[in-house]
């Protein structure tokens, strides 16, 4: 296989703007299957959503990886979840890709999600195309949302097409490059005829090439200095300027077309394996393992020592399924290899390549390649490599689960059942947590949102066949402090046997990570500062990490409610100790005591998530939903009257008056009204409803010590 000719790309959207249907259609159009089917509306359901709850819900839930073939490229093709509620799906399938398609509503544009996937990919430094989808729905207007992508995205987006009408009347596009339109024939649109630009679009087509060719020229001279003296800019320079300003993620190609109505995928297809990178042309750098700070650069080939990253790991009847982005070497069926961080060689017993759910066993597996391996045991995001030690690559970042619902067996012999699926789950995805509480003992479950946990639970029903209670969702608050307190505190212990002696002085503090340097921000874990300004040994320095260790147990349980506590920092500035009472065990527990009494000096207030909540309704609705949601304490940001009569509202809205939205918006819009919600950041509760919190918290504790 040669590399040069191989693309990984990722797609991905906001909810609904039809991303399984596109990968339908590319699977139909590569041969990889030979009967469209559609996500929604009976039959076996699309390829991508081979899970029974995906086909039932007419979503997608975990991303499902495919390799096709184009012409004589092989595109390995990952196509991801788009509520945010699975973003880590998103988030893990961008830490791999070489590039990724960007798809967009003709008529929705650039919504919540589409913000998040942005970025994603920015973060991943993702070279991407973009596709507007659903040309046919009335009010469909591209050159609206190449508007929105680069007002809202920040992107340099280029329309490189234009649509042969709109809406009902959408035939075909122009390919602004070739000046040549395409339209699609056959029953499912399989034959692409190329003919000349319909006479009515000429003029149209012939200015908007006017201001592809300029917004280009930006990333070649030579372009430039063509169109200065007006001279005819060669195809062989526009394309050669695109690859270059695609792969230097300069600016953003815009292709257009209908999924569902199978038109305008060939010319994307053409554009993913002209424009997106191969593995050759993306500089990957892996981190030495003896220094961090040192750069181990990654080169996709053969024979070099294996490099790969486990990516995401599903359980299923056989064992555990590892899928891996092949970064350098060759791996061999039967063979071993190490896992970096454990540095325990592992057998890589079968090597499968994926089509959604079904598999080919293969042999051995490139640089380059995205295969999954079978018999190793290991967590997302781990490295594997011909020897121990020898590189890691960065991981892939993980956003803090939002929300919690306690989850118990009906029976209680099926205990052990639920403790093994709740295992299994937690290790396939870092954002579903799995706590106890001391407390009460109940099983607590986290996640994205609402959706997420429903889905696990429904999972666990049917998986396991486990009947479970779930109990009613409930908000990860946090607990801020927010004025500045000393602290000179004493531990003393005399009771018979060895005493215990520390004494600790200093500050507890509130601090903004927000308006911290870079490199101030690396001093920061878990949203705690600990530093210490201890001279001429007043506390000797084997005591001083049992200050720190001290107050991370106790910051786990703020003074307010019990929440943890985030954005403190503790200053230890003095204190004392005496030679045969002191120890690391007496300054832990000092420390323990002195957040207890200290704390609620710093005037602790809750913070709790808020949500980024977008909803569209018909506009005779607006004002009943607006009226709602300002009653569930949101904050407006926008309202977009759309052409087609629909409004599309913006707004922040909390968590917590969030739960059962989806039935309520139902009934005050006859069905109509659609929403999407991303978590926004955390943002301080008004005094009223942190009394009720606080007060309920504590009426939860005297229930549980009677």
């Amino acid at each position: 296989m040669n590399l040069k000719n191989v693309r990984n790309i990722g797609i991905s959207a906001h909810i609904d703007s039809g991303k399984t249907t596109l990968s339908e259609r590319i699977l139909y159009y590569t041969g990889r299957i030979h009967k469209i089917e559609d996500v929604r509306g009976g039959g076996d359901g699309a390829t991508m959503d081979h899970m029974e709850l995906e086909k039932e819900r007419g979503i997608t839930i975990t991303s499902a990886a495919t390799t096709v073939q184009w012409e004589d490229h092989t595109i390995n093709l990952i196509d991801t979840p788009g509520h945010v509620d699975f973003t880590v799906e998103v988030e893990r399938s961008l830490r791999v890709l070489d590039g990724a398609v960007l798809v967009l509503c003709a008529v929705g544009g650039v919504q919540a999600q589409s913000l998040t996937v942005d970025r994603q990919m920015k973060r991943y430094k993702v070279p991407r195309l973009a596709f507007i989808n659903k040309m046919d729905r009335t009010g469909a207007d591209p050159e609206d949302v190449v508007q929105q992508m680069r007002d809202k995205l920040g992107a340099e987006a280029v329309m490189m097409q234009i649509g042969i009408g709109a809406g009902e009347t959408f035939e075909g596009v122009v390919d602004l490059v070739a000046m040549k339109a395409y339209y699609n024939d056959g029953s499912k649109g399989e034959t692409v005829r190329v003919e000349d630009i319909p006479a009515e679009l000429a003029d149209k087509a012939a200015t908007m090439r006017q201001e592809m060719l300029e917004a280009i020229s930006m990333f070649s001279d030579e372009m430039m200095e063509l169109l200065l003296s007006e001279e005819e800019v060669p195809e062989k320079l526009i394309n050669e300027t695109i690859l270059k300003g695609v792969q230097g993620l300069s600016f953003t190609p815009v292709y257009m077309g209908t999924a569902f109505k199978n038109k305008g995928v060939q010319p994307l297809l053409d554009a993913i394996v002209k424009f997106l990178p191969s593995p050759l042309d993306r500089a990957i750098s892996a981190k030495n393992w003896e220094d961090a700070a040192v750069d181990y650069p990654l080169e996709p080939v053969r024979d070099k020592p294996f490099v790969g990253m486990a990516f995401k790991i599903v359980e299923d009847p056989f064992g555990q399924l590892t899928f891996m982005r092949m970064y350098q070497g060759t791996i061999k069926k039967g063979e071993s290899y190490f896992n970096q961080r454990t540095g325990r060689k592992e057998r890589f017993s079968r090597i499968v390549r994926m089509h959604s759910n079904k598999r080919e066993e293969i042999d051995e597996a490139y640089a380059g390649d995205i295969i999954a391996v079978m018999g190793i045991d290991c967590a997302s995001g781990e490295t594997y490599a011909q020897e121990p030690k020898m590189c890691s690559l960065e991981n892939m970042f993980i956003p803090e689960a939002v929300i919690k619902v306690a989850v118990n067996p009906a029976e209680r012999s099926n205990t052990e059942k639920l403790s093994k699926a709740l295992l299994r789950f937690r290790k396939e995805d870092p954002t579903f947590r799995v706590e106890t509480d001391e407390e009460t003992g109940e099983t607590l479950i986290s996640g994205m949102g609402e959706l997420h946990l429903e889905v696990y639970a429904e999972r666990i029903r049917r998986e396991y066949g486990i009947d479970i209670e779930v109990g009613a969702p409930r908000v990860s608050y946090r607990e801020q402090p927010t004025v500045a307190a000393s602290f000179d505190y004493k531990h003393k212990k005399q009771s018979g046997g060895s005493g215990q002696f520390a004494h600790i002085k200093g500050e507890l503090m509130p601090f903004d990570e927000e308006a911290m340097e870079d490199e101030e921000k690396e001093a920061v874990t878990d949203n705690f500062i600990f530093e210490e300004s201890i001279v001429s040994g007043r506390i000797p320095k084997q005591y001083i990490p049992a200050v720190e260790k001290g107050l991370r147990q106790q910051i786990v349980k703020g003074v307010l409610a019990e929440y943890p506590v985030v954005g403190l920092k503790a200053h230890l500035q003095d204190g004392s100790y005496h030679d045969v009472d002191s120890s690391e065990m007496a300054f832990q527990t000092a420390a323990r005591g002195m957040f207890r009494e200290y704390m609620p000096k710093t005037k602790p207030i809750l913070l709790e998530p808020v949500m980024r909540v977008e909803i569209e309704v018909p506009e005779a609705f607006q004002g009943p939903v607006v009226g709602d949601l300002t009653s569930r304490r949101g904050i407006m940001e926008s309202t977009d009257v759309k052409a087609d009569g629909n409004v599309t509202i913006l707004c922040e809205v909390p968590l917590s008056e969030t739960f059962g939205y989806a039935t309520d918006l139902r009934s005050m819009t006859q069905g109509q009204g659609t929403f999407s919600m991303e978590v926004n950041g955390y943002r301080q509760v008004p005094k009223n409803v942190q009394l009720e919190i606080v007060e309920e918290r504590r009426k939860e504790r005297e229930e549980r010590n009677k």
